[in-house]
This record gives C-alpha cells, sequence and structure tokens, in this order.
C-alpha cells in the first residue's frame, strides 16, 4: 500500500478523530436526554413495572403460614388436612411479629371462602395456645372453633400457599381456580367484570363516535377560516383544559338535573311536556365525557386538515364532481391519519374514566376504573385492584398497536 502523500494528515488519525468526535456528540446528548429517561422511569415504567408485579404477586399465605403450606403439601385437598397442620398454623401464627399481618392473612383467606377472617382472628386472639403434640393441636384448634374442621378453609390455605399467582388476573376475566387447581369459569352470578369490561369499551366507544361526529365539521370549518380567526376560535377549544374536571362535571349536574337549564329551555320550546332524565344514567355520563373529550378530537383532526391543500377538492369539483362526493371520496381519506390519532386518543381516555361516571352515572354505568378505586382505597385487596388495571394497560396497548399497524399500511399504500 502507498504511503500518504507528504503533507497531508493521516486517513487513520482522520478517521480516529472523527469517531471521538461522534461518541463526544452522542454523549452530550444522551446528557441531555438523561433528565427525561429518569423522569419517565420514576413516573412510568416503575409504576407499571410494580403494578404488574401486585397482579400476580400473593405474599400473604407464604409469609404469614410458611409451616403451614409445607405441612399442606402432601395433602390431595379432600377430606381433612393432616394433624401436622394444626400444629403448624399455630406455630406460624404465633411467630407473627404484629397483629397487622394476622390481618392481611384473615382478609386475604376472606376474599377466597367467606368466614375465614373470624375464624383466623380468633385464633389469633386466643394465642398462645399450647399443644403436646400434633393431635393435641387439632383438639385444641376444635375446640376452640368447630369449623376448623371444614376442609374449605384449609383448601384456601393450600390453593394461596405459593407466593405468585393467577388468581387476580383470572377473576378479572371471570375465571377461576376451583379447590384442586383446575382452571374454571365462575358461576353465572358471579360473572362480572366481563360485562364491566364490555360496558367500558362501549361507553368508551360511543364517546368516541359522538366526538369524532361533532369534532370533525368543527375542525373542518377551523381549518379554512382565516388564520385570525382560526385563532380566536381555537382559544375557545382550548379553554376546557384550563378548568378542573370536577367543575365541568359540576357544571353538567346544574344544566342536566330536573330543574336544569336543559330541560327548562326544552319544555320552555314546547318540545317536551316533562323533565327527561338525563343525570345518573348513561345519558349524562355520555354527554359529560364528549364535551371533556372533544378537544382531543379536534386539535389531531385540525393539524391534519391545515396540511391537505384545498386545491385537490377546487380540483375534483372542477373535473365534474358534485362537491359532496368530492369532498368525501378526495378529501376525507387524506384526514383519515387525523381521525385515527383522535379516535385512539378520545378512546383510550375514555377506557381510563372514572369522576365522571360516579358522579353523573347510575349503578349500572360504573366503567372499570371505578372498581379498581374500590378494590383499592375500601376493600383494600391491591391484587385485584393491579389486575384490573393491568387488563386496561394491555387494552391500550393492543388498540396503540391496531392503530400504529394501520397507519403504517395506510402510509405503505400511499
Amino acid at each position: 500500500m502507498a504511503a500518504p502523500l507528504a503533507g497531508l494528515p493521516d486517513p487513520r488519525a482522520l478517521q480516529r478523530s472523527l469517531a471521538r468526535a461522534e461518541r463526544r456528540r452522542k454523549l452530550r446528548a444522551f446528557a441531555l436526554t438523561l433528565p427525561l429517561l429518569v423522569f419517565l422511569l420514576a413516573t412510568f415504567l416503575v409504576p407499571i413495572a410494580v403494578l404488574l408485579k401486585r397482579a400476580i404477586e400473593n405474599p400473604e399465605v407464604a409469609n404469614a403460614l410458611p409451616r403451614t403450606v409445607v405441612a399442606l403439601d402432601p395433602w390431595n385437598r379432600e377430606g381433612t388436612p393432616p394433624d401436622a397442620a394444626y400444629a403448624a398454623v399455630i406455630q406460624d401464627l404465633s411467630a407473627l411479629p404484629d397483629a397487622a399481618d394476622a390481618g392481611a392473612l384473615a382478609r386475604r383467606l376472606n376474599s377466597e371462602v367467606a368466614g375465614a377472617r373470624s375464624l383466623v382472628m380468633g385464633l389469633h386472639r386466643a394465642l398462645p395456645v399450647e399443644a403436646a403434640n400434633a393431635a393435641d393441636a387439632k383438639a385444641r384448634l376444635l375446640a376452640l372453633d368447630e369449623r376448623w374442621a371444614e376442609p374449605k378453609y384449609w383448601q384456601a390455605i393450600a390453593k394461596n400457599g405459593a407466593r405468585w399467582t393467577g388468581d387476580y388476573l383470572l377473576a378479572s376475566l371471570d375465571f377461576r381456580r376451583d379447590a384442586t387447581g383446575r382452571i374454571e369459569r365462575m358461576p353465572e352470578d358471579q360473572q362480572v367484570f366481563g360485562r364491566i369490561l364490555a360496558r367500558t369499551f362501549g361507553i368508551s366507544a360511543i364517546v368516541t363516535l359522538w366526538c369524532l361526529l361533532l369534532g370533525y365539521p368543527l375542525a373542518y370549518w377551523l381549518s379554512i377560516l382565516p388564520a385570525r380567526q382560526a385563532n380566536v376560535l381555537m382559544i375557545l377549544v382550548l379553554v376546557p383544559f384550563w378548568t378542573s374536571i370536577l367543575v365541568r362535571v359540576a357544571a353538567w349536574i346544574v344544566l342536566l338535573q330536573n330543574g336544569g337549564l336543559v330541560n327548562g329551555a326544552l319544555m320552555g320550546l314546547g318540545v317536551i311536556a316533562e323533565p327527561l332524565q338525563l343525570l345518573f344514567n348513561r345519558t349524562g355520563v355520555v354527554i359529560a365525557m364528549t364535551h371533556i373529550l372533544l378537544p382531543f378530537m379536534i386539535l389531531p383532526l385540525y393539524s391534519v386538515m391545515k396540511s391537505v391543500p384545498p386545491t385537490y377538492l377546487r380540483a375534483a369539483i372542477s373535473l365534474g364532481s358534485p362537491p359532496l362526493i368530492a369532498f368525501f371520496r378526495v378529501y376525507v381519506p387524506q384526514t383519515y391519519p387525523g381521525i385515527g390519532a383522535g379516535a385512539l386518543l378520545v378512546f383510550i381516555l375514555s377506557i381510563g374514566y372514572y369522576v365522571t361516571p360516579a358522579l353523573l352515572g347510575g349503578a349500572d354505568d360504573q366503567m372499570l376504573s371505578y372498581y379498581v378505586a374500590q378494590y383499592a382505597n375500601v376493600t383494600v385487596n391491591w391484587g385485584m385492584a393491579a389486575a384490573l388495571g393491568a387488563i386496561l394497560l394491555v387494552a391500550t396497548l393492543i388498540l396503540y398497536g391496531l392503530y400504529r399497524r394501520v397507519v403504517k399500511s395506510e402510509l405503505s399504500l400511499g
């Protein structure tokens, strides 16, 4: 290989210098984005990971009754358990450092079998229980409470002895494990979450459709207005963002009540003879959610419509197409990305709504997020709350994946 010409820099040294400069540039870019990455990790990814972990975590029985779980391991979950399990449950409850641990165990078992809470707490209050051997421990427990002879309580302990479980996720889909561990569908009278999930998606779809029907003409009108007028009207569109959701919901309560402005206006015009029931039902929920989420549909549509050249529509009309047909065949297809983005945004926000259905809806209008809050704040069943939250998360990711796939296929066809 020929030596480099005199006076010219060495190509290999120049290449190393460029590589160092590129590394420094990447490090500076990474350093600038590092605070944002840490923020996202701490406020978004970590809570999601904790949520998914709590949805499959089952620590109460495993932590409180380790000896009992081991004693029940060879049991076939039929008939009475071995005598060693009676001695083990006394030892485990005696070793608990705090009554709160017994309370957590009692709540967990009571979610499986009614009456387990009083059974466990009764034994915990009766401690210490002295027993010479396993048979003596069994006799003392049965003397304390005869329910210790019933297999269902021991089956609940054996079933929940593993630290990790899919029971919460199964319950959120109306399935369960029976006493022997087989997965089965819940009885008809206990199948609630399937209907709640369908209701959540149904209300969200209705709200999304209404937002699209109301937002598309408004976004189109804003896109064809002069810039000054469009900016003024856009401020009116953005005003709801500056008002609390609770304030807007309270305003709708005033408007929609039997003696409110809506019923008063309709009765004054002679449209109706008596007030319409617009509160504490599905109608009030849809009206308020549509009002709150309408800007999230208008903004994506407006941004896409502003990028569509108006000459396309005029050219189609000049070539002989009727204006209405030209609008739907030439203009509307170019706004599909805005329709998809707005519909996806509104739908995803809708399926997680809690405050509006809780204040304006009835018992049959509550969405899945209401039950997440119920399990987290009232029944203190974090596993079930996390499982229902995981269902919402998975649904959101599936919708986003479908949207990306549809948009990618449209771009490839275009």
